[in-house]
Formats: structure tokens, C-alpha cells, sequence
């Protein structure tokens, strides 16, 4: 968290005419094509919206990769944006990796709009995402944060929206063997909100996936945005609590996106370990639960 995110927020106001909205996407050595795919999805879904003078976009691309040819490539990609959806396409390059947050953090101190994207270079925003997501946020000013419903390339849902977690379920989401997962899926069951999602309706939720959260900027600001104290894995449920202490936090049926990525155990052990050092400061910040 920053004092001059903070600070910032105390000199954002409301914009009762054109709205604005701020989208940023972080990367590291991610793959291009598929960012380019993400791109594409974005301005899609921003086309209605933009053509009828609804909204003006912005997106803001920091790289954590600290490779000169990467980001030469990356910048490349960036500057062949010519369509007319985003009025300006912004590149960070990161000199040090301090992390996902950190990365969302300097993204966010460079705009200044009424709603903030926060997107993956793996996900793609249905057509219809980004116009259901603002006119939500619109009707229901108290709503400081949005997620989609989302599947992953197979169609099969992904649960974005989660409990409070348990250092039982964590553990068997990250270590266990299917089997041993099989035994327990009622715990996980219930940790993944399957119920909100089988429900299909609006919902008020705990915690939101960093995937695809779209936020009030002015909240966002004044929770000082990402925590820096986690490099990767639970930032997202961090804020999604402090952000919780402003406003609702909502599950959008409506907004869908297709999600490419995975669980941290499908990464390797440096992943894993990252996922047990954050979780730990998750739960030493906002309360253990064990079972």
C-alpha cells in the first residue's frame, strides 16, 4: 500500500459526463500472442461503448520481465494498436520485479479514471463484458468491486469468487493428489462458492480473483492499492478484503471471461513455496483458520 495512491484518491472526482475507465495488465515473459488475444478481447467489448461516446478507455502495460528483447517485442505489440477503442496505450518497463502488486500499483498511479481494469494476459473478456461490468457498477454506486463468472479454454467453470479460506483446504488446493482432493470436495465445494455460481444470480461475495476484478478507482486509491508486502498470490484476496471495509464486493453472472491460467501447483515448486510464504502473511494479516 502507498500514501500517494492514497493521497490521490482525495483529489479524484466523479465525472457526471463522459466516463472513464483505466485498464492495466501486467506481464512477465508473458506469451504474446495470447496477450494479443487479450488485447483484442478488450477492445471488442469496449467498441459499443466507445462508438456511442459512453466511455473513454486507456490501458497502461507494465513489464516485469527486465529483458530488453522481450520488452522491445512487447512494446512492438503495443504500438501497433491503432484502433479507435483505447484513446492511449501505455508501456512501464519494470527495471526490478518487486511483484504483481507492486506492478498494479504503478499502473495505477499513472491514470485517472472513474473504474480500473485490473486484467490477466491470459484472460479474454466476452464481448458484452466490459459494457455489463460499468452499467453494474453505475446503478449500484455503493459496489466498490466486480468479478466475472469465467471458464477456462475447455469451458468448464472457473471459480473466481472464494470464502474465507482454510489452511486445510489451501493446503489440499496446492499439495494434494486428486484422489485425496475427491475426499474432501464438499470443504472445496463450499470454499469455491460452486453454490453462488450454480445460482447464477448477483451475489455479494468475500473474496475475488485477481484475474479480472473491476474496481472503483477512487477505493482502490483510498485502500492504497496493492499490498507490497506479497510478490505473488493472495494480493488479491488482501484487497479484496480492505476494499470490502468501503463497500459490497459483487460476483457479475452477467460478465463472463475465459481464463487460461492455472493453480499454483501446476507451476513448479518455486510456485508452491510463494503460495505458502503469501499465504502464511494472509493469514498472520487477516486471522488464521485451520479446518
Amino acid at each position: 500500500m502507498t500514501n500517494s495512491l492514497r493521497q490521490s484518491a482525495d483529489s479524484e472526482s466523479g465525472n457526471n459526463g463522459l466516463q472513464r475507465l483505466s485498464v492495466a495488465i501486467v506481464c512477465f515473459h508473458s506469451d504474446l500472442v495470447m496477450l494479443a488475444n487479450t488485447i483484442d478481447s478488450l477492445e471488442r467489448s469496449l467498441a459499443e461503448l466507445v462508438a456511442s461516446a459512453d466511455i473513454d478507455a486507456t490501458l497502461t502495460v507494465v513489464d516485469n520481465s527486465c529483458n530488453k528483447d522481450y520488452g522491445q517485442s512487447l512494446q512492438g505489440l503495443l504500438e501497433s494498436r491503432s484502433g479507435p477503442e483505447l484513446s492511449s496505450c501505455s508501456y512501464i518497463g519494470a527495471t526490478v520485479n518487486s511483484g504483481f502488486g507492486v506492478a498494479h500499483n504503478q499502473a495505477l498511479e499513472q491514470v485517472g479514471s472513474d473504474y480500473h481494469l485490473i486484467l490477466n494476459p491470459d484472460v479474454e473478456l466476452a464481448a458484452d463484458a466490459i459494457g455489463a461490468a460499468v452499467a453494474h457498477l453505475r446503478e449500484h454506486p455503493e459496489v466498490v468491486l466486480a468479478s466475472p463468472s469465467g471458464t477456462n479454454d475447455q469451458g468448464d467453470n472457473q471459480y473466481l469468487c472464494k470464502r474465507y479460506p482454510s489452511v486445510l483446504v489451501l493446503a489440499l488446493r496446492a499439495f494434494a493428489p486428486q484422489f485425496l482432493r475427491k475426499w474432501f470436495a464438499g470443504r472445496m465445494y463450499e470454499y469455491e462458492m460452486r453454490d453462488m455460481v450454480a445460482a447464477d444470480v448477483v451475489a455479494q461475495v468475500p473474496l475475488v480473483s485477481g484475474c479480472c476484478m473491476f474496481v472503483k478507482t477512487d477505493a482502490m486509491r483510498r485502500a492504497g492499492g496493492f499490498c507490497a508486502d506479497y510478490f505473488m498470490y493472495f494480493e488479491d484476496y488482501d484487497l479484496s478484503l480492505r476494499l470490502a471495509t468501503q463497500g459490497p464486493v459483487h460476483f457479475l453472472p452477467q460478465v463472463h471471461i475465459i481464463h487460461h491460467g492455472g493453480y499454483s501447483a501446476r507451476k513448479g515448486w518455486k510456485h508452491i513455496v510463494m503460495f505458502a510464504r503469501s499465504g502464511r502473511r494472509f493469514f498472520q494479516t487477516h486471522g488464521w483458520r485451520w479446518i
